[in-house]
């Protein structure tokens, strides 16, 4: 390994990074998160495009925990911003040895190592040999100048400036924002930390201008800096939703945080339950009343909620179920991705109702989709899920603005007052062509509704007579048909006379499209498709399988719950290969071209 000697010209050491790719890790509690967060909002000011991620054990303190970004000027992965992670990263921030040991493999040919050296020397055999290690001991400086071990990071970060190349004005403006709600020691403390770090870097011989990595710079952009969880929170609000109750879980917390900041300034409330049981049905009681109304939860919160939601729809109350999925089963891996919760989704509760599932795969569609939602819902009168995996919803990137204007709120069937009096008989649940009823909310005179989770006739009377199961079980299917036009198409590349495809959703979006575009360069041809609705199957997904030789469906979930929805709607099953993966950890580019490659290979 190399050490940048200091006595070196600063134009013969210094490499230009159009796409860089940092990791910042220890044990949880160290300021990982801290860091690549300053971080984050320096690059932005410089215009360029961000992806922000985590990989964190599910505990309060302790444990290995990593932050990392990418920033480059141009998008990746068809995501409006950046899709995802590169294959390997320039530089790593390690606060202990474990970080070398675990992440170690993960440093380009040529990168950069800072290592917090306080307590233990660098571990051997786990970097390439041309990786340059600056060993410098955080704690020691932070706990001798400051007292404290938790101003390391920003010690770290000052450090991690200079090697960037980026200027001390930038940071300490950045540390300021971040920190503004600090008390004055507080912040004149850390922002003594930063002095400290770049005193460090002048002794190691990384003055100003003495930099190992140059950065683009570009004009900044009119761009968010958002997840999926805050755009789906976002859209809603956007959507006229205005009650939203839910029960804390990992990782859809984030919206209820959200819209606890947001929603009362626009007339909005948010419960926080005492389970996941009460919050749907606090939130299907704000429904009945003509409130929009959501709900969101991740995998264990959703399955207390199966008997509630099928509820929903036999009482054709509209409803938005925002699920971000994590790894099962049961707790399993609260900060892991995943997405098999799909068979929950789309056939978990009891019997047969009418409902929905979009699946975003972009932030920007996260906001896009919650708006649809919440009219979809209203539409309908039924519950619409929003499928979302840990990826999707906590990760942050930078997107365009949305286009709040184009933003509208349909009420459907949904009777005014006066509408319901000028009508000679109301009838709740009235049998119509699309089966759609028009309703009135319980309180609108000459408008009496009846509502009760056993089978009931056109007037909510309790009505178990054949007949009548028939005609009403045969009402509520005819919505999904009489919606259809309203279900998000799929998002569709690649080459056209291709006869290999690729299918995935949510957070294999980014991942997919960098791997189409490496294998289109070593000359395999592909074409990719993205179902934007998981529930109802649309019929182009399975037209799109049929039409080519293999497609491979790429999906974190080890019983392959997308490829087994995907043949059971009809897709041709010898067409149909999966590639899975379980561990918690997302695909990175390199990894999918391999298993790609590696399952052509044995076709030949």
């Amino acid at each position: 390994m190399n050490k940048v000697q200091p006595s070196a010209p600063p134009e013969e050491r210094t490499r230009f990074c159009e796409d860089l790719n940092i990791m910042v890790a220890g044990q949880g509690g160290d300021g990982s998160l801290s860091i690549i967060g300053l971080l984050a909002e320096v690059l932005a000011g410089r215009g360029l495009n961000l992806y922000q991620t985590s990989n964190i054990a599910s505990r309060i303190k302790g444990g290995h925990a990593a932050a990392m970004l990418r920033a480059a000027p141009e998008p990746h992965g068809g995501l409006g911003g950046l899709g995802g992670l590169g294959d390997l990263f320039d530089v790593l921030v390690a606060f202990d040895d474990e970080v070398i040991e675990l992440e170690g493999q993960l440093i380009k040919s040529g990168g950069i190592v800072i290592y917090d050296s306080s307590r233990e020397s660098l571990p051997s055999g786990y970097l390439p040999d041309d990786v340059t290690v600056l060993a410098v001991p955080f704690s020691r400086y932070a706990v001798r100048e400051l007292r404290r071990d938790l101003f390391k990071n920003c010690f770290g970060f000052g450090l991690l400036m200079r090697v960037l190349g980026l200027s001390d004005a930038e940071a300490e403006e950045s540390l300021r924002r971040r920190f503004a709600k600090l008390s004055p020691a507080a912040l004149s403390a850390n922002l003594q930390a930063l002095q400290l770090g770049f005193g460090v870097a002048d002794e190691l011989g990384y003055a100003v201008g003495c930099n190992i990595l140059r950065l683009p710079v570009q004009e900044r952009r009119d761009r968010v800096f958002m997840s999926g969880n805050e755009a789906t929170a976002f859209g809603f609000l956007v959507a006229g939703g205005r009650f939203m109750a839910g029960y804390p879980i990992t990782p859809a917390t984030d919206i209820m945080d959200w819209l606890n900041k947001h929603a009362a300034a626009f007339g909005g409330v948010v419960v926080q339950a005492e389970d996941e049981l009460s919050a749907v049905n606090l939130a299907i009681g704000a429904a009945l009343t003509g409130g929009r109304a959501m709900t969101a939860s991740s995998g264990p919160g959703i399955a207390l909620m199966q008997e509630s939601i099928s509820h929903c729809g036999s009482a054709e109350i509209p409803l938005v179920v925002v699920d971000c999925q994590r790894a099962g089963p049961s707790t399993g891996m609260p900060t892991k991705a995943e997405q098999s919760d799909i068979g929950m989704l789309t056939s978990g509760a009891c019997g047969d109702f009418p409902h929905f599932v979009l699946c975003p795969g972009t932030v920007g569609e996260c906001f896009e989709f919650a708006v649809l939602a919440t009219n979809l819902a209203q539409v309908a009168q039924c519950p619409v899920y929003i499928a979302l995996d840990r990826m999707m919803a906590q990760d942050t990137v930078t997107v365009p603005p949305f286009e709040l204007a184009a933003a509208e709120m349909d009420t459907g069937k949904l009777l005014s007052v006066d509408e319901a009096g000028s009508l000679d008989v109301y009838k709740r649940y009235a049998i119509t062509e699309d089966g759609i009823s028009p309703w009135a909310v319980p309180g609108t005179p000459q408008a009496m509704n009846l509502v009760t989770g056993n089978e009931r006739n056109e007037w909510g009377q309790v009505s178990t007579a054949p007949a009548n199961r028939k005609t009403m079980m045969d009402k509520r299917a005819r919505k999904m048909a009489a919606a259809a036009d309203r279900l998000p198409r799929a998002v569709q590349w690649g080459d056209a006379e291709a006869r290999i495809g690729l299918v995935g959703t949510g957070m294999e979006t980014g991942v997919m499209d960098e791997a189409y575009t490496a294998l289109a360069e070593s000359g395999l041809k592909l074409r990719c498709h993205r179902p934007r609705t998981l529930w109802p199957v649309l019929e182009e997904t399975i037209e799109f399988i049929g039409s080519l030789a293999r497609v491979y469906v790429v999906e974190h979930s080890q019983g392959g719950q997308l490829a087994q929805l995907l043949k059971g709607a009809g897709a041709p099953r010898a067409t149909v290969r999966s590639i899975l993966k379980y561990d918690g950890v997302p695909f990175r580019p390199s990894e999918l071209v391999s298993r790609i490659l590696e399952q052509e290979e044995a076709n030949e």
